[in-house]
């Protein structure tokens, strides 16, 4: 046969094959519509697996593997599809309806912040743009200001989670785990880095740079360039090295800081922008205790697990692109206590305003062995 010959025999067995779908999507809805009624799970994880052990079976060693992967791409089209047909609230829904419904059209503006730093810190320029009439608490740390959410201290939390540049703020992702909080806002500013020291003190005066360890990844290449004889050492915030600079009695040492911070403790800068990239943007994230959905909330954040077999995560990350999800994120995270098991955080590019994506996310919630909503937000 000749090429043409061929394509014109593919063709007839793609019109086939699409009949045979069409015909097997209606079936598996009555399937799961009947389990359904009988008081049964419409996901039979024993009945798939026998199914795929024959058709790798009756495939041949040619094929098996290519047939086995075929029909797992199927199982996993006809349960979204059987997930959006049978679609019913869920208290994991409800929940969702409830938040969609009762949180304002605008975001708030004002309210209590928790805000790890001092004043100056570029966590205290998010705060100011995410809720520009706030009264902010600064406090010591990242596992503080959720605890200042977690007790009530503070309606919000504002923390950076992710750098263009450095990556993402590991530690902020495993709080995100271990406390009940939603993500409800976010923003994104771009972040300059300045080294200083006390005035009069001269860049081959400096033995040591004290900074937060995000700051002085960011600022590597520069850091690098001073040489084995000047030390880095980590601090818990720019802003508070920035201070701890301006209140020692040791004129060798100095702070990688936000600009601002030279002025407000009296500060000389040595070196000006010294971040590795000028494309060097910093993600951050507005927390609280209640979870609030504002109409234009276009990102969502979801904490997962995935089956700890061959292709377990490529058929959780198909359940998305079968409903035409973008994600933008997939950071893993080790399970405590369990041996190289993970933990799985998504942004998606979708909104819970979609009966689509509410669907999605409660069979999720079913399904998975772990699954939470961190939020549906607006980030800008």
């Amino acid at each position: 046969m000749n090429l043409d010959e061929v394509r014109v025999k593919i063709n007839d067995i793609n019109d086939k094959m699409l009949d045979l779908f069409k015909q097997r999507m209606v079936l598996s809805k009555d399937v799961a519509d009947a389990k359904r009624s009988m008081g049964k799970a419409v996901y039979d994880a024993k009945r798939e697996r026998e199914i795929l052990d024959k058709v790798t079976i009756d495939a041949g060693p040619e094929f098996d593997i290519y047939a086995r992967r075929f029909f797992e791409n199927l199982f996993s089209l006809s349960r979204t599809y059987q997930a959006e047909q049978l679609f019913h609230e869920t208290e994991f829904s409800m929940a969702i309806k409830k938040a969609v419904e009762s949180s304002p059209n605008l975001p708030p503006q004002r309210g209590s912040v928790a805000c790890a730093g001092e004043f100056g810190c570029n966590t205290q320029i998010a705060c100011d743009k995410l809720l520009p009439f706030s009264q902010i608490l600064f406090v010591n740390d990242f596992k503080a200001v959720f605890s200042a959410v977690d007790q009530g201290l503070c309606q919000f939390g504002v923390l950076p989670i992710e750098n263009s540049s450095n990556g993402s703020v590991k530690e902020v992702y495993d709080l995100l785990d271990q406390h009940d909080c939603y993500i409800v806002r976010g923003t994104r500013l771009w972040i300059s880095h300045d080294l200083m020291a006390k005035k009069g003190i001269k860049l081959e005066d400096i033995h040591t740079i004290y900074s937060h360890p995000q700051a002085l990844g960011q600022c590597q290449i520069f850091l690098n360039n001073l040489g084995a004889n000047v030390k880095l050492e980590p601090y818990s915030n720019t802003a508070e090295a920035a201070k701890m600079v301006s209140e020692s009695d040791d004129p060798g040492i100095a702070a990688v800081a936000p600009p601002q911070c030279a002025e407000l403790y009296t500060l000389q800068t040595l070196a000006k922008n010294i971040q590795n990239s000028d494309n060097n943007y910093t993600r951050f994230i507005c927390i609280s205790k209640k979870l609030a959905i504002y109409p234009g909330s276009n990102k969502i954040s979801i904490i997962t697990s995935a089956s700890h077999t061959p292709g377990g995560l490529s058929s959780l990350l198909t359940k998305f692109s079968n409903v035409g999800i973008n994600l933008t994120k997939l950071e893993s995270r080790p399970i405590q206590g369990h041996n190289f098991e993970f933990l799985f955080y998504l942004d998606l590019e979708a909104s819970l305003f979609d009966e689509k994506v509410r669907a999605l996310l409660s069979e999720l919630h079913e399904s998975q062995e772990k699954f939470r909503l961190l939020g549906n937000y607006p980030e800008n």
